[in-house]
């Protein structure tokens, strides 16, 4: 759908997706993955939350909170697609009763219950189409040091370059 590459970013947090929801509760909610919107009958099957402790591949300590969304993409009876206002008061629900903040890292979960369930991050809500959609990408492996070290050779790079002609940073 033309509207949902108009997203700005990947890998939002909870807060702004519960954000971009309020201004359109009453409309449909469509989340889109693998080139296809997810059918009207679909399901949140589940709804968790985990504040998870780790270290990465470099021995670094990393810290975070989770929620992950199950989405059962399935047709079933009549039904339409759920509007956004039900699908955001049901992860208000959880993040209230177990204190989730807006900046949780938001995971969603998908099967048909045919194909094994997959990881999707979300990109920021379009509405389009009396519609609010959003597009789901597949999660992919990182390593967090290089991505660390990427951010910084950018940040470098935007603030020292030779075409801001701004003084190098420290």
């Amino acid at each position: 759908m033309n509207a949902v590459n108009k997203t700005s970013s990947q890998d939002i947090r909870l807060g702004l997706l519960l954000d971009g929801l309020a201004a359109s509760r009453d409309l449909p909610l469509v989340f889109h993955y693998g080139g296809r919107p997810v059918k009207p009958g679909y399901h949140v099957t589940e709804v968790k939350a985990g504040q998870f402790q780790a270290l990465d591949c470099g021995a670094n300590p990393e810290a975070w909170v989770e929620i992950f969304v199950q989405l059962w993409d399935i047709d079933e009876d009549d039904r339409t697609h759920m509007p956004a206002g039900k699908f955001a008061a049901i992860i208000r629900k959880v993040s209230e009763h177990v204190q989730l903040g807006g900046s949780a890292k938001l995971t969603f979960e998908v099967s048909d219950g045919v194909q094994p369930m997959q990881l999707y991050c979300a990109s920021t809500p379009v509405v389009c189409d009396g519609a609010v959609h959003v597009e789901l990408a597949p999660r992919a492996a990182s390593c967090k040091p290089r991505d660390r070290w990427l951010a910084e050779q950018a940040q470098v790079a935007a603030c020292c370059g030779p075409a801001t002609g701004a003084k190098c940073c420290a």
